[in-house]
């Protein structure tokens, strides 16, 4: 078995001594001190990106300190964890503390950098990604302070013409968010996004498509208990309508989060869309499909793991796939379609609340004086709802008789 390196100590690290070769000392997670033939001590952090070894440097020793240095083998390994390489991060900083190379390649990954800690993972790389697919090619080179408005225009343009001019309005407020950041830090004098408002044809709005008509959500709840598939993915299905939480947080729920005996997932803020924790509720029938999926993944980390390995959840595509197996294209009905279900349903059918509906779907909902709802306003009659929502979607399973429409009532 290979040797573990013994964790550094503060004292060791003060009564290290040179020699006459310089030589390493491990503190672990590819973080060391070497220290030279000169009497230097220099952290250095080995890493891998894209399946290559790299070397960082974080400073030397006493300046930076033990828990310095390690405090910035985590910050890198919160980089490499969504995508990012460390090195390049600190070679734009460094480039963009000089005035001839505050292009905008530079001041955006400083940008992207500064702020993905307060995204998802997913959302972290995709930012990054249009950045360098739709703008860094044509603008990275360009200074923060010449960036005008034609010439994003005839960024956007480029992008329009894919057919895609959804995509052009994102990049257009991705480049503002980048140059507002530009203007706040010194490095620019204005942001020339807002030229462009109108510039661009408006989109035709996009809604998921979802079964809102009581009869034809039973003939989908009936079909996804008839599935032959295995019982992971039936499992997931299954309690998809029950909980109408996005399809992300649904893939990626834990057993670490869910309290049987209480009847409570509670989400941590990380993994939410709005970055704020979130507590769904479980109603009777949710406890049961997960009681019985228990045995069979309740001894990893994902209630519903991957057929691959159970150290990564279920595949984002999963959900959908299925759908589309029992016969319901993404015209019809898809994974998010579940939240509108709920949405439309719970309020037109079952006249609940409204403020209810959207604390339950995560939504920025506010009360009268402006403030944000927190994760536990409104759970006991959250978790009432949740009841009867489920105890509802039985009675449609069962045929029974489905309540009119509210705006069908005379």
């Amino acid at each position: 078995m290979p040797k573990t390196a013994s964790p550094l100590t503060d004292r060791g690290v003060i009564n290290t001594k040179k020699r006459d070769k310089e030589y390493k000392l491990f503190d672990g997670g590819g973080l060391f001190l070497l220290v030279t033939p000169s009497g230097g001590k220099l952290w250095r952090l080995k890493y891998r990106y894209e399946g290559k070894e790299r070397m960082l440097a974080l400073g030397s020793y006493p300046a930076i300190s033990l828990a310095d240095a390690r405090q910035r083998r985590e910050d890198a390994r919160k980089l490499l964890a969504n995508g990012i390489d460390p090195g390049a991060v600190k070679k734009a900083q460094k480039q963009a503390q000089t005035e001839e190379t505050e292009t905008f390649e530079v001041i955006a990954r400083e940008w992207h950098a500064k702020f993905t800690p307060t995204w998802t993972p997913g959302h972290a790389l995709k930012l990054l990604r249009a950045l360098e697919r739709d703008v860094f090619p044509w603008a990275g080179n360009t200074s923060v302070k010449d960036l005008k408005a034609p010439e994003l225009l005839a960024i956007l343009r480029r992008i329009e013409s894919r057919g895609v001019t959804e995509t052009a309005k994102r990049v257009r407020g991705l480049v503002g968010q980048v140059m507002r950041y530009s203007v706040a830090t010194g490095r620019a004098e204005r942001d020339p996004s807002g030229d462009l408002r109108g510039a661009l044809p408006t989109p035709p709005e996009r809604h998921y498509a979802a079964l809102t008509d009581p009869a034809e959500v039973a003939d989908l709840l009936r079909a996804i208990d008839g599935y032959k598939g295995g019982l992971i993915v039936k499992s997931a299905m299954q309690l998809a309508p029950l909980v109408f939480v996005r399809p992300g947080e649904l893939r990626h729920a834990e057993w670490a989060e869910i309290d049987l005996e209480e009847a409570v997932w509670q989400i941590p803020a990380e993994k939410m869309k709005t970055r704020q924790a979130h507590i769904v509720p479980l109603s009777n029938q949710a406890v049961a499909i997960l009681r019985e999926i228990y045995p069979v993944t309740g001894n990893g980390k994902y209630v519903f793991p991957s057929i691959r390995s159970t150290a990564r959840p279920m595949s984002e595509n999963t959900i959908n796939v299925t759908l589309r197996t029992l016969g319901y294209d993404n015209e019809r009905m898809t994974g998010h379609g579940f939240r509108a279900m709920a949405r439309t349903i719970l309020d037109e059918v079952l006249q609940v609340r409204p403020e209810l509906i959207e604390a339950q779907l995560a939504h920025a909902v506010r009360d009268p004086l402006g403030r944000a709802y927190n994760r536990t306003h409104h759970l006991p009659e959250r978790k009432q709802m949740m009841q009867k929502w489920s105890d509802y979607l039985d009675g449609l399973k069962q045929g029974a008789v489905a309540l009119p429409f509210r705006a069908a009532q005379g």
